[in-house]
């Protein structure tokens, strides 16, 4: 039995709506379009429209944008991912009305006025300057440009300088109008309402939006290529991400490497590269492993920082424990702490509301149905010692791996 509720408007879309006891709602409006989906000369819009969108409207100023919520105390904010761009706010369940008002002027009526693009330009030219004087956040985008070369899943989803030093009007409206397809947009609302009153306010606003039914063709990414790159940077540490492409978020096999990403390097000061790496060694403050899964790919790696002379040993040990996972089966103890952890770490990320709605909200773009908790359990629950031990000889093969260095300069 599902604890969320789905309606379809006429024009496509969708309304998702999970009830919560609480005197606050956490609302979201997620599109399905993200910079994967720019072309060569976009690089960098999606981003960008996310920004311009809390400027100016048919009927809204920028300070009217952005006081319409803060003026009752809410939190309201924006983001772009590689898929999908989401708005979304928190607040007093009285002013849902003010949050679905906004959400609809500005997605579907901003005016996109050439001063307000020139100054946002600005902005995320100093945003792109920024990121470049963070090695660990460089790096992943660098790392993550050497997996997909040549394909827009390996974009920086800023862009680069170049490109958005000539983003315009035409180019943000025939961007929209390829991507913002109706179809492919779900508002979600968690709170304490009927679901019919969410319902009469999404009609009351979103129902009047013209339907949008633009095609969109999303090419995958070809295999990566495995080898090590190294670069020297005006740095005071050496950082490294090691690497390769995984499971897609349809693979019957994502949730035994969720798994076994959140035991080797996932959260918590218990993983395995945290107390072999930094707790036994003391040779690194960050060591972690992550595992992001996208439509039709995704990508699995290991990130460390630590001091130049450091580094070789901090690699040495991270290989020595995916090995360990290559070669040694789980055992039943083992299996089932590794199952109890990742489950406690689960139902405590429910906690977050907000995060809790989006990833619903996406998970309904993705495969028209959500998850609910005791369903996830379950999938989880179901991973063998034996489904863990193909997927880290396919997943953890060294001879597909990718390394990416940014070493100190001499």
């Amino acid at each position: 039995m599902t604890d969320y509720t789905v309606h379809s408007l006429a024009n496509g879309i969708r309304i998702l709506f999970k009830h919560a006891p609480s005197t606050i709602t956490h609302c979201c409006f997620v599109v399905n379009a993200g910079s994967r989906d720019e072309d060569d000369h976009e690089t960098g819009l999606a981003h960008f429209i996310e920004h311009l969108l809390f400027k100016e409207t048919e009927k809204r100023s920028t300070s009217q944008i952005l006081n319409r919520l803060e003026l009752v105390g809410a939190d309201l904010n924006a983001y772009t991912a590689k898929e999908y761009t989401c708005i979304h706010a928190s607040l007093l369940n009285q002013h849902l009305e003010r949050a679905v008002d906004l959400f609809e002027d500005i997605l579907f009526h901003s005016t996109f006025p050439a001063e307000e693009i020139e100054k946002e330009r600005g902005v995320i030219l100093d945003e792109i300057a920024s990121y470049l004087d963070q090695p660990e956040e460089a790096i992943q985008d660098d790392f993550e440009e050497l997996l997909f070369k040549g394909h827009p899943m390996g974009r920086n989803i800023l862009g680069t300088t170049e490109t958005v030093a000539n983003l315009n009007a035409e180019d943000i409206r025939t961007f929209m109008g390829r991507n913002y397809n109706t179809s492919q947009m779900v508002f979600a609302v968690f709170g304490n309402y009927r679901f019919d009153k969410v319902v009469h306010l999404a009609e009351k606003y979103f129902g009047k939006v013209p339907a949008n039914s633009a095609a969109k063709t999303r090419c995958q990414p070809c295999a990566s290529i495995p080898g090590s790159s190294t670069f020297e940077k005006p740095i005071s540490q050496t950082h490294c991400i090691i690497g390769t492409q995984a499971y897609a978020a349809s693979d019957a096999n994502r949730h035994g490497l969720l798994l076994l990403n959140n035991y080797l390097g996932g959260m918590g000061m218990s993983s395995r590269l945290n107390l072999e790496v930094r707790e036994k060694h003391g040779i690194a403050y960050t060591v972690e492993s992550n595992y992001t899964p996208f439509t039709d790919t995704g990508i699995f790696s290991v990130y460390f920082g630590t001091d130049a002379e450091k580094a070789p040993k901090a690699t040495r040990l991270i290989y020595k424990e995916l090995k360990k996972l290559r070669e040694q089966k789980f055992g039943v103890l083992q299996l089932h702490q590794a199952k109890q952890k990742f489950l406690g770490q689960i139902a405590l990320a429910e906690e977050n509301r907000m995060g809790l709605i989006i990833s619903m909200a996406k998970s309904l773009l993705d495969f028209d149905h959500v998850d609910t908790l005791q369903q996830l359990f379950d999938k989880i629950n179901a991973v063998t010692a034996e489904q863990l031990l193909e997927i880290s000889n396919e997943i953890f093969d060294m001879d597909k791996m990718l390394t990416l260095v940014f070493e100190p300069k001499q």
